[in-house]
């Protein structure tokens, strides 16, 4: 089995694309735990040698990656989820690139403006879902993945952005249909499933806060 380690903190956060990708592909990792309160003390090693001072850090073997979304591309090749020509890789891209403009989104209202900011950020979520919804509808009537009809690397993130929002408002994909059954496709592959269910990812909270 390929060493895989993960190196996080004791939340979801920008691992948890990463674990849902390695946990439907069936494969195994190893799970390094790191103190938010020391990292941000600086008294982690780790934090000094780490390319861009951050996490999580993404070790296959003696390969050490930093950076979610390049982790994610990196395993999207390694299992075959990055399309099957230049053209299916740069619509996977571009979607996992839409999705990473919305998650920055959030997490300036987890981290910045929650308590003042929520209520406009809410109103103006649909928005900015409308054009995942509009790209489910092009693949098989809405029943496919987001760039068709092979799951890729982006359907793993795009899928933890979801849930991240659900925690945030449970009604937010109300008005989606296509997103909400997505979601539950999604969530109900056998493997993905199981890891969904245990108590290692329940026990992990989406962020520090929330």
């Amino acid at each position: 089995m390929p060493g895989y380690v993960i190196t996080y903190f004791p939340v979801r956060g920008r691992a948890e694309a990463a674990r849902l990708l390695l946990a439907d592909q069936g494969a195994e990792w190893k799970e390094e735990v790191v103190s938010i309160q020391k990292w941000m003390a600086g008294e982690v090693d780790l934090k000094k040698t780490a390319v861009f001072g951050q996490l999580p850090q993404f070790k296959d073997g003696d390969f050490v990656l930093y950076q979610s979304n390049t982790i994610l591309r990196y395993l999207g090749q390694k299992y075959g989820l990055y399309g099957s020509n230049d053209k299916e890789k740069a619509l996977i891209d571009m979607v996992n690139d839409g999705v990473e403009d919305l998650r920055q989104n959030y997490i300036r209202l987890i981290f910045q403006n929650f308590e003042t900011g929520k209520q406009k950020y809410l109103e103006e979520l649909p928005k900015q879902l409308c054009p995942f919804e509009g790209l489910l509808s092009k693949h098989a009537h809405g029943s496919g993945f987001i760039t068709g009809s092979k799951i890729s690397y982006a359907d793993y993130n795009l899928l933890d952005l979801l849930q991240n929002h659900q925690n945030l408002a449970p009604d937010c994909l109300k008005s989606f249909p296509l997103l909400s059954a997505y979601v539950e496709r999604m969530t109900s592959r056998p493997k993905l499933k199981v890891y969904l269910e245990s108590e290692a990812r329940k026990s992990r909270p989406f962020t520090p806060k929330k």
